[in-house]
């Protein structure tokens, strides 16, 4: 009898629990995430912080240790520091005395003198280190999306529908699935075809509006990945990346299945209609309308909910602080997030989320529709409105933005739909030295 077969049928607690045990998540976070402009010129996507208190890269870690895999490998590459910083202080406290941990896996030209090449060369460069940790299945995750998700679910239905791969699939609507890779499957959910960012998405059959888009997320028996990524390795006309290359060649010769985020999704507990939640944050736009989201009376995600955690780095730091309260010079923050160290002195605050260590001083200062990265200074008088400013920024005394779109253009990065980006540099300050 099978492993599998042994430990009963269906998706039980007992059945999904061996299933994650015998598990090997890899997350791929060496991205340079170059279409959110300035915010990634000193740290990858999947360290950009989001959500008042997190690291992008924290929801899909998360979700592993919610989910019950706790073998996990970081595999890093473009400006990693403070990334390999946070995982180093957040995610250091699995216990290697019970095979548990988090290690990170730089570049470190293991097979070769390169780079990682793409997302599968990645994998493969590591895989003396994956025979090493003897996993039965092997998940590979994006590090930079934000989700909830239970991938005990998906290994389950990996196994009982045989498959020697299964990528996770969510419908998007047709004109966004050109970012994709955009899959046809079969009455089985099977997948048929896979087209990777094609330029005429193919719709799914019962909605012509919409197209059937990977999420990022493979489970695959590990022998057939170690089979699949030496094959790829060794060909000379290869990308090396599994969206463009492995996919397309595994579908017609393979069993490789679909699995639908909804069957898996952690959806909010209240509020929001239950919905699945997923967004890709790489855009400025995206970013700024996610993080946005978050300061709604019932949000689309529930950071609230205590069955399922988001788990993060923190220091320890007073409570917010909201001082003065007389007529014209009133501490307040209104639809809003304001997280730990923050104080706001004699200011107004309206639908916008505060991250740590953020003092917004008096002096008729207003912040809308925002989102304030941590230790920011706010100067007097200042006017933000629909802004993201970076990490450390020092705002100046009276500076507006907001109010005048060619003049935020000309002197900061905004972006097609009004959102203008503030960084340190932008404004001349200089947080990181060379020189």
């Amino acid at each position: 009898m099978s492993e599998e077969g042994s430990l009963g049928t269906g998706n039980s607690p007992r059945f999904v629990s061996n299933l994650t045990k015998n598990t090997l998540a890899l997350v791929l976070a060496g991205g340079r995430g170059s279409r959110l402009g300035p915010l990634t010129d000193w740290r990858a996507k999947p360290a950009v912080p989001f959500g008042g208190k997190f690291r992008i890269v924290d929801f899909c870690l998360s979700n592993c240790l919610n989910s019950g895999i706790r073998r996990i490998g970081v595999l890093t590459q473009y400006k990693s520091h403070s990334l390999i910083r946070h995982i180093q202080l957040g995610w250091g406290f699995l216990r290697g005395e019970f095979s548990e941990f988090t290690e990170i896996l730089p570049a470190q030209q293991r097979m070769n003198t390169g780079w990682y090449k793409g997302t599968a060369d990645a994998i493969f460069q590591n895989i003396d280190i994956l025979r090493a940790h003897k996993p039965r299945y092997v998940i590979i995750l994006a590090g930079d999306h934000i989700y909830k998700m239970d991938y005990g679910q998906m290994l389950a239905e990996h196994v009982q529908s045989q498959a020697d791969m299964s990528v996770a699939c969510v419908e998007v609507p047709l004109e966004e699935a050109r970012g994709f890779g955009v899959m046809t499957i079969d009455h089985e959910d099977r997948v048929i075809d896979f087209t990777e960012k094609p330029s005429e998405p193919a719709p799914t059959p019962n909605y012509p509006d919409r197209a059937l888009a990977s999420m990022g997320i493979y489970v695959f028996n590990t022998d057939f990945l170690y089979e699949q990524l030496i094959r790829d390795a060794d060909s000379r006309d290869s990308s090396h990346d599994f969206g463009n290359d492995l996919i397309p060649y595994m579908v017609p010769r393979y069993r490789v299945m679909a699995h639908r985020f909804r069957n898996s999704c952690i959806a909010s507990a209240e509020g929001a209609s239950g919905r699945c939640y997923w967004r890709d944050v790489g855009t400025v736009d995206a970013y700024w309308s996610a993080n946005i989201d978050l300061v709604h009376v019932t949000p689309n995600l529930d950071l609230y909910d205590s069955r399922w955690p988001i788990w993060t780095y923190q220091e320890q730091l007073p409570p917010a602080k909201f001082v003065f309260d007389d007529e014209g010079r009133r501490g307040m923050a209104l639809d809003s997030i304001v997280s730990g160290g923050c104080i706001i002195s004699g200011a107004t605050v309206r639908r916008s989320l505060l991250f740590s260590n953020v003092r917004v001083n008096d002096g008729h200062t207003l912040i809308e529709d925002s989102v304030i990265l941590p230790n920011v200074r706010m100067g007097e008088g200042a006017r933000l409105r629909k802004v993201v400013v970076d990490k450390g920024t020092i705002i100046p005394n009276g500076l507006v933005v907001g109010e005048d779109p060619a003049e935020d253009a000309r002197r900061f990065y905004r972006t097609p739909n009004g959102v203008t980006l503030i960084t340190p540099e932008l404004l001349g300050q200089q947080l990181h030295f060379v020189r």
